[in-house]
């Protein structure tokens, strides 16, 4: 690694997959842990990374999300929830994670969820 290389790492100017997970990890309980802790609102999202999509058995999902195909790659849960209902038509789920850096922050952090 270059001198450049560790200096913009002091300087948090790379992230790095720990500083994302744990930024998503604030996120995530601050907009996203009311919904998804289990409740009636929203399924519990642990091992929801590279699951089959509205794949629980425990949460009754959405015709919306029942008709998807495919698993929750980071593709689609950044198209999730960047817009949930542009990705599933109908879905519960109406609130979008913004902007950009936020939802791969929160994805990092899901995929740390087993």
């Amino acid at each position: 690694m270059t001198r450049f290389a560790y200096a913009a790492l002091a300087l948090g100017l790379i992230a790095t997959p720990a500083l994302a997970a744990a930024d998503g990890e604030n996120l995530f309980n601050t907009q996203c842990r009311m919904c998804h802790s289990g409740s009636v609102m929203g399924p519990t999202l642990a091992g929801v990374a590279g699951a089959k999509i509205a794949a629980r058995t425990d949460f009754n999902y959405s015709p919306a999300l029942k008709g998807k195909e495919g698993t929750w790659t980071d593709a689609n849960l950044d198209a999730f929830l960047k817009a949930p209902a542009t990705f599933a038509p109908g879905t519960k789920m109406l609130i979008s994670v913004q902007p950009e850096e936020n939802r791969k922050a929160i994805i990092a952090y899901l995929k740390t969820l087993k």
